[in-house]
């Protein structure tokens, strides 16, 4: 799956930026990074919304523990990749109907977040427990929900397009050479939320996350780390 989304929607993270600016190396367009995923994965569905957000799948290769899932209800556009240990629970708790699955979870839960403020956005993905990632936009309100699940069980990669979009991937290969050293994986464990300010660890939401600079040797441009509480060490 691929979601690219102009700078109007989400601002480049300045670590991604730093990073590819560090070490300049080959980018394309956000447009060509779309040609380029529909043109390499057999099947691909691709969406356009307005003029700032493009999203892109496709079934091809998937695995049964592992599917991939797009849907749309009320301007909100959303793919799930994985599957939730309990989703059954979470039907329920949401009042959907039995032949729900884990993209319209997704939708019902980010909802709640949008409409029954104040509630916090890592409760949202706290909640959800299994292997997955998620790319959601909400056109009515230009809010980006990215997340990704805490064991990193689905693995899902971010970075900067020529042309200055943010680009979300669960396929490094797609974004290598698309947007050369401004390239990181996804932190697991966190989730990316513009209405909210940004990149968050939803076990531990207060924690900064700090980029680490990677060696000139990796692909990636940056490593994203969530810091721990302060420890203070015992003295005799």
């Amino acid at each position: 799956m691929l979601g690219v989304f102009s700078s109007s929607i989400v601002s480049p993270p300045e670590e991604l930026v730093a990073a590819g600016s560090r070490t300049p190396s080959p980018k394309i367009t956000a447009g060509a990074l779309l040609k380029r995923f529909v043109e390499s994965k057999p099947s691909s569905v691709s969406v356009q919304i307005g003029e700032d957000a493009q999203l892109a799948y496709t079934h091809h290769s998937e695995t049964p523990w592992q599917p991939r899932s797009f849907a749309v209800k009320e301007e909100i556009f959303c793919m799930f990749e994985g599957a939730l240990d309990n989703l059954g629970s979470l039907k329920q708790q949401y009042g959907l109907a039995k032949s729900a699955n884990e993209v319209l979870l997704t939708i019902e839960a980010y909802k709640a977040l949008r409409d029954r403020a104040p509630y916090p956005a890592n409760r949202v993905v706290g909640h959800l427990s299994g292997s997955f990632a998620f790319i959601l936009f909400d056109k009515s309100t230009s809010t980006l929900f990215v997340a990704s699940d805490q064991a990193g069980k689905v693995p899902l990669y971010w970075g900067i397009t020529a042309d200055g979009y943010v680009a979300f991937a669960d396929d490094a290969d797609i974004l290598k050479g698309a947007c050369g050293k401004s390239l990181a994986a996804f932190p697991q464990g966190c989730f990316y939320n513009t209405a909210v300010g940004g990149l968050r660890c939803y076990e531990n939401p207060k924690n900064k996350i700090t980029a680490v600079p990677a060696e000139e040797e990796e692909i990636w441009g940056a490593t994203f780390k969530v810091e721990g509480p302060a420890v203070v060490a015992a003295t005799e």
